[in-house]
């Protein structure tokens, strides 16, 4: 079996020899063999291919030099004297006839490198069989995924998240060759085969790739995928992100699983923003006449809970830590809620559950994205808000709103704590304060500090060393409140954020990120005594919309 990665990788050339190629689909765990053979900057990509190569015992690779990190792995491999066959293909950055020429005698190569490996000989039945790639319908209403590899883990997750098909248009995603015309021998089949192969759409290796940025009139929305340290995509995604005419979502993945919580968030709040997710199951009404929801929002570090009656009203709330597990913070949530609004939990029509718990609440009817939820409670809060600002205990959001608090757009931190309510806990923690106190203190700063790091475990660092040079609390709690602000005043530049801005969960509490934010915004924040319950506000009120509207 001879495992390939890239779409130009000459599949059925090689079965024609009986290679039987699989395309790699890596998923580790962790990078540990990687990083112990190679830079630890390397693309995850790069990293997992050389993971699955050791973990499953692989022997025959093919490998085409599309980029730096797939020939640093391709010198990996070969050094680590583990492969039985591996063999590099030179690809050129052009599809002119002359490149064609050059590509020919490359396959050329390849194919007398595997028959003298393998001790088979070609057979033009075997390779045209091969051929087994079809081409997507590009008028039905679909979703599409562009750019850098995403492999079957992104397309499941993806498809699994929508109810219309996915086209996945990544760099390994969209391969498909159509071979019209039978060859005698080997000779020919290059001579057909290899400007079909290169003429593919093509990747951002090659020099013409306008044919990239062209979008069917059956996309609804596309799902733009890149990869940690790997600017191909990254300067792709810049050209095309104001040029679309339709919804787009940037996603960023580093090949292992392990971001799959927010990934899971961001593609259903996206399926939400195109009204195209898998549709609710309808509630029926449990009483006569008195219809009560509530909303809990289940983050990081609190669980939030809302009451509304039939005319929106809030009649019950409580915060409580969300503790060690989802659905006992959200009982006790839910408890003090009903118990300020005077009702049972029979009373209730329905409970709607957001935040990264939702799904692990027990005694959720329907579960809605925080970003969609956020959106509708911000705009309960302030009619006239156009962009969210939510500093949560384990990401950071800016979303953009209309007038009726739909969402338009959003953007989320990376799976970092960096600028989130969890590194401004852990910097009170060093300091040996509060966060109620290191909110206020913050405000009485005399010199500029710089906290120039914002990893937590970086950051924390340089509190420490500021710390132990006197240097005087508040002037580091501006430097760190500033640190916070410009990460997430990036984001909603990212965005296109628009005033009237509206700040929402519990960091909006604390009066030096606040005003931080307000001075590199040049803009008010519109702040409500309910921020921090804005999520479950906006559970509360989608689920009494889909009972009463």
């Amino acid at each position: 079996m001879t495992y390939y990665v890239c779409k130009y990788s000459p599949i059925e050339l090689l079965d024609g020899f009986e290679a039987d190629c699989v395309r790699l689909e890596p998923l580790p765990d962790n990078f540990d063999t990687a990083e112990s053979l190679g830079h630890p900057n390397m693309c995850g990509y790069g990293k997992a291919v050389i993971e699955e190569v050791f973990a499953r015992d692989i022997k025959e690779m093919i490998l085409v030099d599309c980029c730096d990190v797939i020939r640093r792995v391709y010198d990996i491999l070969v050094e680590s004297g583990r492969m039985d066959f591996i063999y590099l293909l030179e690809l050129p950055h052009k599809s002119g006839e002359a490149e064609t020429r050059l590509f020919k005698k490359q396959l050329k190569k390849l194919a007398e490198a595997y028959g003298a490996f393998s001790g088979r000989n070609f057979s033009v039945e075997k390779a045209m069989a091969s051929f087994t790639e079809t081409k997507k319908n590009p008028n039905e209403k679909h979703i599409r995924i562009l750019g850098a590899h995403g492999g079957k883990f992104l397309y499941k997750t993806v498809s699994e998240k929508f109810s219309l098909p996915v086209h996945d248009d990544t760099c390994t995603g969209n391969r498909s060759l159509e071979m019209t015309k039978t060859p005698k021998d080997l000779d020919e089949f290059i001579d057909i085969y290899a400007p079909l192969l290169l003429r593919q759409t093509p990747c951002m290796r090659m020099l013409d790739n306008s044919a990239r940025r062209s979008v069917s009139k059956g996309t609804a929305g596309v799902i733009y995928h890149t990869m940690k340290f790997c600017d191909y995509y990254s300067f792709e995604y810049m050209n095309i992100k104001n040029k679309l005419d339709v919804p787009l979502l940037k996603i960023e993945t580093d090949c292992t699983s392990q971001s799959e919580g927010q990934l899971s968030t961001r593609l259903e709040a996206f399926a939400e923003t195109l009204d195209a997710g898998m549709n609710r199951r309808k509630i029926e009404m449990k009483t006569d006449g008195k219809i009560y929801t509530a909303g809990i929002d289940s983050g990081s570090t609190s669980t939030d809970a809302v009451i509304m009656d039939k005319d929106k009203n809030i009649i019950g709330k409580a915060i409580v830590a969300t503790g060690a597990g989802a659905t006992n913070g959200a009982k006790k949530a839910l408890s003090l809620a009903l118990e300020e609004a005077g009702l049972a939990e029979s009373d209730l029509t329905l409970i709607v559950t957001t935040g990264y718990g939702r799904e692990n609440i027990s005694f959720g009817e329907s579960s809605v994205t925080e970003i969609t939820c956020h959106a509708k409670g911000a705009h309960y809060l302030n009619p006239r808000a156009r962009t969210v600002i939510d500093i949560g205990g384990q990401d950071s959001k800016a979303i953009r709103i209309d007038e009726n608090g739909s969402v338009i757009s959003f953007v989320m931190n990376d799976k970092c704590a960096a600028g989130t309510g969890r590194f401004l806990d852990m910097m009170a923690r060093t300091m040996e304060l509060s966060l109620d106190e290191m909110g206020e203190m913050g405000l009485h700063w005399k010199n500029d500090v710089t906290i120039s790091n914002m990893c937590t475990v970086f950051a924390e660092s340089e509190v420490v060393s500021l710390v132990a040079q006197d240097t005087p609390p508040s002037d580091i709690i501006h430097g760190l409140n500033n640190s916070v602000a410009g990460k997430t005043v990036s984001l909603v530049k990212r965005l296109g954020g628009e005033s009237e801005y509206i700040m929402t969960g519990g960091v909006a509490k604390n009066k030096g990120i606040v005003a931080a934010l307000e001075e590199k915004l040049g803009s008010k924040l519109f702040i409500s005594e309910d921020a921090q319950l804005c999520g479950a506000i906006g559970a509360a009120l989608i689920g009494m919309e889909s009972l009463t509207e």
